[in-house]
């Protein structure tokens, strides 16, 4: 009785662009589940953190709303939910300036600013799990990839460009 081992699965694409976006879901995906694990020990999700991040950056000025969604990593239609939960938990506080009632300021509180830090290390952590294995010159120029193909399809005046 001969016993043949299993053969290797070809994956068979419609165009290599498909391929390079599927291998980039897949990759997206695979090092995702490493932040949602860290974030949820702090009841917080990768956008939510993001936001807080953002808001201890533009310290001590408060962001307009709009402002702070087009800074997102990625983009956030629910951005109003995400604040009134991270108002919930104390972290970050918002306000409207009497000169102009329709304007939303937020700000990050001193809560807010305690748990960006208490994050810092085990996300350092987690980034190192997620891409430590690659040199420096592989990180320089995956950074340079990804932003050579993004870059025909962000916005002119976007945060990313």
């Amino acid at each position: 009785m001969s016993s043949s081992a299993p053969q290797p699965t070809t994956r068979h694409f419609d165009s290599l662009p498909q391929e390079a976006f599927l291998n980039l879901w897949r990759t997206y995906e695979r090092l995702k589940a490493f932040e949602d694990e860290l974030f949820s020990q702090f009841d917080l999700t990768p956008q939510q953190y993001n936001i807080l991040r953002l808001l201890k950056g533009a310290q001590p000025e408060a962001l307009p709303t709009l402002a702070l969604a087009s800074k997102l990593v990625s983009q956030a239609p629910d951005i109003t939910r995400m604040l009134d939960k991270l108002e919930q938990h104390g972290w970050i506080s918002r306000h409207r300036p009497a000169e102009n009632r329709r304007l939303v300021l937020v700000s990050i509180t001193d809560v807010g600013l305690k748990l960006v830090k208490q994050i810092d290390k085990p996300l350092r952590e987690c980034h190192q799990r997620q891409l430590g294995h690659l040199s420096a010159k592989q990180l320089t120029q995956l950074v340079a990839l990804l932003h050579a193909a993004r870059a025909p399809h962000e916005p002119p005046d976007g945060a990313w460009k």
